[in-house]
């Protein structure tokens, strides 16, 4: 079973020679949210329309970021435009953006940490969705609850793991962020992949079984 640090020097190892990408498509997301926090300011229906249009988005915002992590992950091509890929598939990255949460918050009820826990457990929905193009917003939700069972704990564990990260983006008014958010991103995308690979050998396997029983 692997630990944390075995997941941040495969996300490390992943990501040589694409930080400049990395960064640049970190920055165009940050400063597009920045633009949607800024029509606050807009008198009257500013917050209101901020927290519409950040609804909207950012579902689909989510799942492109989590494309991107699994392909640095995966040996694969990333470019800029990788950020929009969820747009694509925007009606399932909105629905799961939205069911999240209103569960997360609704369990945030009764005395926050089971709000947190369900939180953890809902963590691998983006990256079911960009492994599973014809799954749904809820599929993907409950597919995240069931590969997230006893692991929970280890990707806490792994977050806190950067903390020391975290203090330095704050050190350097938050300029660090652009390098720390793909590094966190892409160590939880290769904690996805360890956690999700005895299922997809079991559906291979089953796949495998089911050709040679029609063959036969």
């Amino acid at each position: 079973m692997k630990r944390a640090k075995e997941f941040r020097r495969q996300a490390w190892n992943s990501i040589r020679g694409k930080w400049g990408t990395l960064v640049i498509t970190y920055l165009v997301y940050l400063v597009i949210f920045g633009c949607v926090g800024a029509l606050s300011v807009i008198p009257s229906l500013g917050a209101v329309l901020g927290s519409i249009v950040t609804l909207i988005i950012t579902g689909p915002f989510s799942l492109g970021l989590s494309i991107i992590s699994l392909n640095i992950v995966r040996g694969d091509n990333v470019t800029v435009n990788n950020l929009f890929v969820g747009f694509k598939r925007f009606l399932d990255a909105f629905l799961a953006n939205l069911i999240n949460g209103i569960l997360i918050a609704l369990w945030s009820l009764l005395f926050i940490i089971p709000g947190i826990i369900k939180g953890y457990s809902y963590s691998m929905t983006y990256y079911i969705l960009a492994d599973n193009p014809s799954m749904t917003a809820n599929d993907a939700r409950k597919k995240s609850m069931d590969i997230m069972r006893g692991n929970k704990w280890r990707l806490f564990c792994l977050q806190i793991s950067f903390i020391g990260w975290l203090l330095l983006c704050v050190l350097t008014l938050g300029i660090l962020t652009l390098w720390i958010s793909p590094y966190i991103q892409t160590a939880t995308a290769a904690f996805y992949e360890d956690i999700s690979a005895p299922l997809k050998a079991n559906y291979d396997n089953m796949v495998e079984n089911e050709n040679i029983a029609e063959d036969t």
